[in-house]
């Protein structure tokens, strides 16, 4: 056998000088591309169009920009303009043949942003973006105009077809337009640039710099696939990531009645962070940072130092309140299900790799902290309700992050007791199923006041997004990858079908609880099409309960009464509050709306609340079955039938 280092014999291979290449200009971009911009697939396509970006954003935070255009051509060109100084165009110091412009478009690590002087704060750092853009695109064009001239030059990938033209005198225009078209040879010939994402890309820029104006053009024919994407729109946001957070939420409801936004400064003359932070009480949340206007996926140290001083000040607020719990938070249980948007202007950024996706420097994550730690202080304290409300939001994020410990300590001792629940549930503590609910209610807004209103020793809250699945008329593919099923199946833990087993289910109640109006009403017609199609035994077993809120309240001085439904509310005005006193009636637009002291009393608390069990009368299982059939079922037909015979019958609509 050959050992590793004997030399071979036949001397047919060998290594000498002339095997040793010396990559001279961009050739080192185009030979492995991957090393700059991250790969050639979709990311690294689009990386392309960040680094120019990137640069006119530069000129904007500098102070010298006050507008960018973006456009996108149908041959997939994409052209950035600003209209700021203008890239230099007189000859390079150090390459007297060379103009600037051309030193900076063919040579790698070359640029005005290495000392500080020409940029307080930006986002190209290592002189290889638009250079890395000019080798990896087979035509790109430039155009400056500065000092009232216009200057012009073409190139092909990375090397100059043109010479630097003078293309004369102009009038109110200055800054740089950078046209490029990626090159097929290294991204494929079937690479495109897709609007949607470029779109989003640039309006992002617009919410992290207040002072500019971003204005956006794309060619129609791009657009057939790219959703709400429009041809043309201008982008100025004020409020910067306040209206971006308020863009992203979309009036979700979330734990307190107003985001946490600011600015600060880190210390020095240039170093500024500005966040915008809410707490959605569906807990699907979200995190963008960022760093100079470059994006930080996978975050970095200005995060870390925003999550610690969110942990800090709620745990001190917890303290204040008298809350013990507070002192186990995480920055996990405080950030996890948060939407967080986070942009930090610092002095000479250190990324990680060229791609920037995350940010390094060890002091900032102090600076960070230390610039929000009495903000947070004074948001909580300026909103005590709020602050309860989010307290309370994170510390079943505490429970459920210790329960999910315990779950992997069970799994450890017996791998058939692991326990596995969806991450929306809010679960009651007790231990057992002995005297316990779970209460399904619609919709996040919904879901927060059940869980404000609930005992949290016996009830448990499951929201539901939108209307659940019908399995009536749904096919097995369609059941099987339903999230909402799914999360739902979890919580109960006992089976579906004839895997269900009684002992196993975790609650002694479960309870659909709906909007007293024809919305909820159908949402419970599904839900309840659920259980008898998937979990008959349950319904047998006598554990499925319909929960009764009330559709109107009616009060005289201090006489309060609640009516479920219109029938109740005339019986009510003509035995209880007949006479010729005023009424206040008001009606409940869904159980969201309701005061959180109000759903508990007549809904959800057991002394005071009304709920009907769902059962099958005996002798009736087969008018049951035909009648979900008919109107559940896959036959459209079936249900008009019986809305046509039934027709007479309804004497009021509620549309």
């Amino acid at each position: 056998m050959n050992d590793l280092f004997d030399t071979p014999s036949n001397g047919k291979s060998s290594y000498t000088a002339k095997d040793i290449e010396v990559l001279e200009g961009l050739e080192p971009v185009r030979r492995r591309p991957a090393m700059y911009i991250g790969g050639t697939d979709e990311g690294g396509l689009h990386h392309l169009f960040a680094e120019v970006l990137d640069n006119a954003m530069d000129e904007a935070v500098a102070g010298h920009a006050s507008r960018i255009e973006v456009e996108i051509a149908a041959d997939g060109t994409v052209t950035v303009a600003d209209n700021g100084r203008g890239i230099p165009t007189d000859p390079h110091p150090k390459y007297k043949k060379l103009s600037a412009l051309e030193v900076i478009l063919t040579t790698l690590h070359s640029g005005g942003k290495f000392s500080g002087k020409v940029y307080a704060t930006s986002g190209g750092l290592h002189g290889v973006g638009v250079s890395v853009v000019n080798a990896l695109s087979d035509k790109l064009t430039v155009e400056v105009a500065r000092d009232k001239r216009l200057w012009r030059q073409s190139y092909s990938r990375g090397k100059p077809t043109t010479k630097l033209q003078d293309a004369g005198q102009v009038a109110n225009r200055r800054g740089t337009t950078i046209s490029f078209h990626p090159d097929p040879e290294i991204f494929g010939q079937s690479a495109r640039m897709r609007p949607a994402r470029l779109f989003r890309m640039t309006r992002s820029k617009a919410y992290l710099y207040r002072g500019v104006e971003i204005r956006w053009r794309c060619a129609e024919e791009l657009l057939k696939d790219a959703g709400e994407t429009p041809t043309e729109a201008v982008f100025h946001f004020p409020g910067g990531l306040g209206d971006f957070l308020a863009a992203t939420l979309e009036k979700r409801p979330t734990a307190t009645p107003k985001p946490f936004l600011g600015t600060a400064g880190l210390g020095d003359e240039v170093g500024k962070v500005e966040w915008a932070i809410a707490w959605p009480l569906d807990g699907e949340g979200f995190s963008s940072t960022y760093c100079n206007t470059v994006p930080t996926p996978e975050g970095g140290t200005h995060e870390a130092g925003m999550r610690a001083a969110l942990t800090k000040g709620l745990r001190a607020y917890g303290e204040r309140v008298g809350n013990k719990k507070a002192d186990k938070i995480t920055g996990e249980d405080v950030a996890g299900g948060a939407g967080i948007l986070l942009s930090v202007f610092i002095r000479d950024p250190q990324f990680q790799g060229q791609t920037k996706e995350k940010l390094v420097n060890t002091d900032v994550q102090r600076q960070v902290e230390q610039a929000l730690r009495d903000h947070v202080d004074h948001f909580l304290t300026g909103d005590p309700e709020g602050a309860n409300m989010l307290l309370e939001l994170t510390l079943e994020k505490v429970e459920e992050r210790q329960r999910r410990k315990a779950e992997k300590d069970i799994k450890r001792k017996a791998p058939a007791r692991r326990l596995r629940l969806p991450g929306k549930l809010a679960d009651c503590t007790r231990s057992g199923s002995n005297d316990t609910e779970i209460f399904l209610v619609e919709g996040d807004s919904a879901g927060g006041s059940a869980k404000q209103a609930r005992d949290r020793e016996t009830q448990a809250v499951l929201p539901l997004r939108g209307k659940i699945l019908n399995v009536a008329s749904a096919s097995d593919d369609k059941k099987h990858g339903n999230q909402e099923i799914k999360d739902l199946l979890q919580a109960l833990g006992c089976g579906t079908g004839k895997n269900y087993r009684e002992e196993d289910l975790r609650y002694d109640r479960v309870v659909i609880m709906t909007d007293a109006d024809v919305d909820g009403a159908h949402i419970a017609a599904l839900l309840m099409t659920f259980f008898y199609r998937e979990l008959p035994g349950l319904i047998a077993d006598g554990h499925l309960y319909l929960a009764v809120p009330p559709l109107y309240r009616l009060s005289r001085g201090g006489d309060v009464a609640y009516a479920q439904d219109d029938a109740h509310k005339d019986r009510l005005m003509k035995e209880r509050f007949n006479g010729s006193s005023k009424v206040e009636i008001s009606r409940f637009k869904g159980l969201g709306e309701m005061p959180v002291a109000q759903l508990k009393a007549t809904t959800m608390s057991p002394r005071s609340r009304q709920m009907l069990r769902i059962e099958i009368p005996e002798g009736q299982e087969r008018h049951t079955h035909v009648q979900i059939e008919n109107l559940m079922g896959r036959k459209p037909e079936l249900r008009l039938k019986f809305i046509q015979d039934h027709a007479t019958e309804v004497e009021e609509l509620d549309v």
